[in-house]
């Protein structure tokens, strides 16, 4: 099926960009990851890639020609497929969009016209700041973390914030200098592209109205909230603002801990926070008891009558008795798209496992051995990472993709490996993970995970895999069995090494052993392939050596 690739908006102030170069031309073939072309924005001339896979059928914008944001820049289809009606489609949003206005309704005209102006009207020096489209396919972003307040000075080329998207989180800078006036969209609140997120501009200007007039697709405010904050009494206590420190240092602290902490009435500056850099998570204000001063007992004054012996306590029958407590997490963008891509593989791929014991017992004494040379660090995930490119090379039909039309083998293996984060899961690609050796799988592997875990990986990091492998031995989980990474056929779940009693030359003895589960899509491995496959992986890490050929 076509697919329209309209001219991307890659920085916040792009209306129009220009096509500096075609890398491609029609009739090529295009693989996800390609680069399409060049596209010169007002900020800088940039590398356009494509997201989808097929021919290019028809390209849209000629080398040297500018066009609006998402105009139609391309369309990539299969291979002698009819684009007549998409292209026409074009030329009549051309045609409507260069009509002049008609006179038959001035009244309206001019009212749009008024409306735009006003709109648009803005004091000397501001500069409105809109959530960025920071992914092909970004709807919307969630504020991580803002770097500035109200107040700060900024100069381009600055960190304003931490932008949550569908694939990452990733850093946005200032395009301006000023002084940041206003901040639209707090820590925490998610927002479509394009909503009001900051403004900009010269130190005291008033921007009065500008924020409330800025989008007229705005929810108004029901005047029962208007009421109900105006008729606050006045000697309620004022919520705990757990921002800031009293001398103006910044807190660390995610957004669901400081909710917490303002609803409980916490000072942050109290908490001591355990995650990364000292910040203060949910679990740091959950368990936070603070001091409470003990008043010393009065002693009895002389003379004093005795209080009388307090009858003996008759026992009671225990009634438990608890406050319902209950919490709700706002959802991550990556928690979202975690749940829809894994319900779409699970409900449209039939999965089904293949389940294989290991011996690890050489496995074990080559590692050890590995290990002993300086400078060389490799683990037992490194190891199985390794005898699966080994053994997808031999088995490549269980390294392919369903299409409707065919199934495509791929005849170089990338392998994702999941990596757990705060927010969810991501899988990080080793690309041409055939052509690594087991040190450099393991350098790559730690780099990767380390930068998952701070949400440091860019979105072609994660992009390519071929093959998937999840591990979580390392939790002491002995079996599981995992959802198909999609567009993967496959994906293995790695389980932990356990001793126990096995049976070696009709003897009992101590052994070690792993449980490995393959899970396949029936639709491009069948059950008889996955075996073999994964005889081939057993021959492999049992016998290191023959991974080392």
């Amino acid at each position: 099926m076509a697919i329209k690739v309209t001219m991307p908006r890659l920085s916040d102030t792009m209306t129009e960009g220009t096509v500096a170069t075609w890398l491609k031309k029609v009739g090529d073939k295009i693989k996800e990851g390609d680069i399409l072309a060049e596209i010169e924005t007002d900020k800088a001339t940039m590398e356009f890639e494509s997201f989808d896979e097929g021919t290019l059928l028809y390209i849209g914008i000629p080398e040297g020609e500018t066009a609006s944001v998402d105009s139609l820049l391309a369309i990539i289809g299969d291979e002698g497929e009819d684009v007549a009606a998409l292209i026409a489609e074009k030329s009549a949003t051309e045609t409507k969009a260069t009509e002049p206005e008609t006179e038959s309704d001035p009244v309206t005209s001019e009212t749009k016209k008024e409306e735009k102006a006003t709109s648009t009207s803005l004091p000397e020096g501001v500069v409105i700041v809109t959530m960025p489209r920071l992914s092909d396919t970004m709807t919307e972003g969630t504020v991580a973390t803002w770097l500035n307040k109200v107040g700060d000075k900024i100069k381009e080329g600055d960190i304003l914030a931490e932008i949550e998207t569908d694939k990452a989180t990733m850093e946005f800078e200032s395009f301006n200098e000023g002084t940041l006036l206003y901040i639209g969209i707090q820590e925490g609140n998610a927002a479509p592209v394009d909503s009001l997120l900051a403004i900009i501009g010269p130190e005291g200007t008033d921007i009065t109205g500008i924020a409330e007039n800025y989008s007229t697709d705005a929810p108004e405010k029901s005047s029962d909230t208007t009421e109900e904050t105006t008729s606050a009494p006045a000697e309620e206590a004022a919520p705990v603002t757990p921002e800031a420190m009293t001398d103006g240092t910044r807190i660390l602290a995610s957004p669901l801990a400081k909710k917490i902490a303002s609803d409980k009435g916490i000072q942050l500056t109290q908490v001591k926070g355990t995650g990364e850099n000292g910040r203060i998570v949910k679990s740091d204000v959950e368990n936070f008891t603070p001091a409470v001063a003990v008043p010393p007992t009065p002693a009895p004054a002389e003379n004093a009558p005795q209080a009388p012996a307090a009858p003996a306590p008759v026992a009671k029958v225990f009634v438990p008795a608890g406050e319902v407590l209950t919490e709700e997490i706002k959802n991550s963008q990556m928690r979202k798209i975690i749940a829809k891509r894994l319900a779409e593989s699970l409900f449209t791929a039939p999965h089904y496992n293949l389940t294989i014991e290991v011996t690890m017992d050489d496995a074990i004494k080559s590692r050890a051995i590995i290990n002993s040379i300086p400078d060389i660090k490799v683990s037992f995930n490194d190891m199985v990472i390794k005898a699966c490119a080994m053994a997808l090379k031999k088995h490549p039909k269980v390294n392919s993709q369903w299409k409707e039309e065919a199934i495509t083998i791929n005849h170089h293996v990338s392998i994702g490996v999941a990596v757990a984060v705060e927010d969810g899961l991501v899988v990080p690609v080793l690309k041409f993970t055939d052509a690594m050796n087991l040190s450099q799988i393991g350098g790559s592997v730690r780099d990767l995970a380390g930068r998952a875990k701070n949400k440091k990986l860019l979105p072609t990091e994660m992009e390519g895999s071929t093959f998937t492998v999840s591990n979580l031995g390392m939790f002491g989980i002995v079996e599981f069995n995992s959802i198909i990474n999609q567009p993967n056929s496959a994906i293995l779940s790695v389980g932990a090494i356990v001793e126990k009693p096995v049976v070696k030359n009709g003897e009992i003895v101590v052994g070690n052993t792993m449980i490995l589960s393959l899970a396949c899509d029936h639709r491009t491995v069948d059950g008889a392939t996955g075996a073999l496959f994964l005889q081939t992986l057993k021959q492999y890490i049992e016998n290191p050596v023959t991974m080392l050929a």
